[in-house]
């Protein structure tokens, strides 16, 4: 993809000629991706979203482009990055060569090394930014097993938002997190398996949350995102998302 000055994007979508477009973006009307854009000669990608005084630019240069959205289910022991530096087998090698050749694709989000689950893999990048911004509050929802019971005390701790200890580069008094919807969905030899729904980033937050209640997760299976349930796929395998299931998760980013 070729980059673009802005003023000559603006010219082309015949918002104003070029001269019309430097004043624009002076007057502080222009933004790209929803950010005010500061010089004329910016570069800009076909990809990258203008608008003039709130209202969406339709551009003459960017060409159509074929969005994927693949839904994973990360099995523990794969990084769920898009390299790892230690070798370690990544989400991405659980994909076919000819569909990581030809796309650019990246997690959304994390699942830790010995966590397992429904992973979402795009090139949309704008998609992506906007389901892991805070201020959307996507839900994420986790299945934990651990061993023996959990006290009532325990729940109620994390329905009203516990403090963690602190860890480096967080504040002395720990991190205050959000209260977390979290219930009992059965008891079986000796395991009790728990639904957390968690609606803020912090990171081995449930492994932190448990080990602050003195509970052992014995598997950790993160089972819905947002508006996307991992079903029964089967663990190391994919599948595309459907047209339904991409506007669902752009509703919920307020797209």
């Amino acid at each position: 993809m070729e980059d673009m000055r802005l003023n000559k994007v603006l010219a082309l979508a015949g918002v104003a000629s070029r001269r019309g477009a430097d004043e624009l973006v002076f007057a502080g009307r222009v933004q790209v991706n929803g950010v005010l854009a500061e010089s004329p000669g910016l570069r800009v990608l076909p990809a990258d979203k203008i608008a003039v005084d709130g209202v969406p630019v339709t551009r003459k240069d960017a060409p159509t482009v074929t969005r994927h959205y693949i839904m994973l289910h990360k099995p523990v022991e794969v990084v769920s990055t898009a390299r790892d530096p230690q070798g370690r087998r990544t989400v991405l090698d659980l994909l076919p060569r000819a569909l990581r050749a030809n796309t650019r694709l990246y997690p959304v989000g994390r699942l830790d090394y010995f966590s397992e689950g429904l992973i979402l893999l795009t090139d949309d990048g704008d998609l992506a930014n906007r389901l892991m911004h805070p201020r959307h509050h996507v839900p994420k929802r986790y299945e934990v097993l651990v061993r023996g019971d959990v006290p009532a005390a325990a729940l109620h701790a994390m329905r009203g938002g516990m403090v963690l200890p602190a860890q480096a580069g967080e504040p002395p008094s720990g991190m205050r997190l959000q209260p977390v919807p979290a219930r009992i969905l059965g008891i079986k030899d000796g395991k009790t398996l728990l639904e957390l729904v968690l609606h803020q980033g912090v990171n081995r937050q449930i492994r932190r949350m448990c080990e602050a209640q003195a509970l052992t997760i014995l598997r950790l299976t993160r089972v819905a995102l947002g508006p996307l349930e991992l079903g029964g796929l089967e663990k190391g395998t994919f599948r595309r998302l459907t047209q339904d299931e991409v506007r669902a998760l752009q509703k919920t980013t307020g797209e």
